[in-house]
């Protein structure tokens, strides 16, 4: 997974007054897009702040400190900061915006990584900018990572949405499944998100039932994802399928789903996601038994 590729450890303690140098990667997101710089050998990265600098107008977010720059953590020798704002667009067509789909298509996995959980600190400065109890702007805590409202004392700490990927096999088939209404329209597993008072394992069994109208058993875990575009942690777990094969679709999640013999699978795993490894391990055999 694309945690794994990473060479670098994400080194994600909070470390307060960090002044970002030229050299240093930035994350600029504007209009749900994020900053991507393509390089003389067309593989694409992130800018560094001094690229950045050196077109970006001073529009930061009214309430942030003296710079725009935010420092979020640091990953093989390398700081990585976000622009607490909107940069604006450059001229230079080496540098333009695109959707967060693109981040696959970034070489180097380390700085992949670096941007999809950069891009989820992003969002989550952005969202909590105002105290959602009294609407009064919050202040960056100086200890810590977290939002803090000076008037009544709210803590925001980063929003981590806590949801399962969910290989459902019968046998030597797996279930796959295909988004309804959304762009990804590759084959995908089950997956949702956890409800308040509920186990990963009862998610599980709850979600197959209301997207598939199948029952499960023998719910094992296998591991875990950071997945920043969302701003979630993915949890995985096979199960074995529980009576009758007969599925009964949701329509409003789902465009299709069908069984799949584990030798007639989708061959895409680039290494990225959970459910792309999921998918390829049952195919080989070896998923957890």
């Amino acid at each position: 997974m694309l945690q794994d590729l990473a060479y670098g450890r994400l080194e994600n303690e909070f470390k307060k007054n960090m002044k970002p140098v030229g050299a240093d990667r930035v994350v600029c997101v504007q209009d749900g897009s994020i900053l991507i710089k393509r390089e003389a050998d067309d593989t694409l990265s992130l800018p560094t702040c001094q690229e950045v600098t050196g077109w970006a107008t001073e529009n930061r977010w009214p309430c942030w400190g003296e710079t725009p720059f935010q420092y979020v953590f640091r990953m093989q020798d390398e700081d990585y900061y976000i622009w607490m704002g909107n940069a604006g667009s450059c001229s230079d067509e080496a540098y333009r915006y695109e959707l967060t789909g693109s981040l696959r298509q970034i070489t180097s996995k380390d700085i992949c990584y670096a941007a999809m959980t950069a891009w989820h600190l992003f969002n989550w400065y952005k969202n909590s900018r105002f105290c959602g109890a009294c609407g009064t702007a919050t202040v960056h805590d100086e200890n810590e990572r977290m939002m803090r409202c000076p008037s009544c004392g709210n803590m925001i700490f980063p929003r981590i949405n806590p949801s399962v990927i969910i290989a459902l096999t019968d046998g030597d088939k797996l279930l796959l499944s295909k988004y309804a209404g959304r762009a990804y329209t590759r084959y995908a597993l089950l997956a949702g998100f956890m409800e308040i008072g509920e186990t990963a394992e009862q998610c599980v069994a709850r979600e197959v039932m209301e997207e598939v109208g199948l029952k499960v058993k023998n719910v094992r875990y296998y591991k875990t994802q950071p997945w920043g575009i969302a701003g979630n942690i993915l949890m995985g777990f096979y199960c074995d399928l529980d009576g009758d094969n007969t599925i009964t679709l949701d329509e409003t999640e789902l465009a299709m789903a069908d069984w799949y013999h584990r030798d007639n699978l989708p061959a895409w795993d680039d290494g990225i996601s959970l459910t792309r490894e999921m998918i390829r391990v049952f195919g080989e055999g070896n998923e957890p038994k």
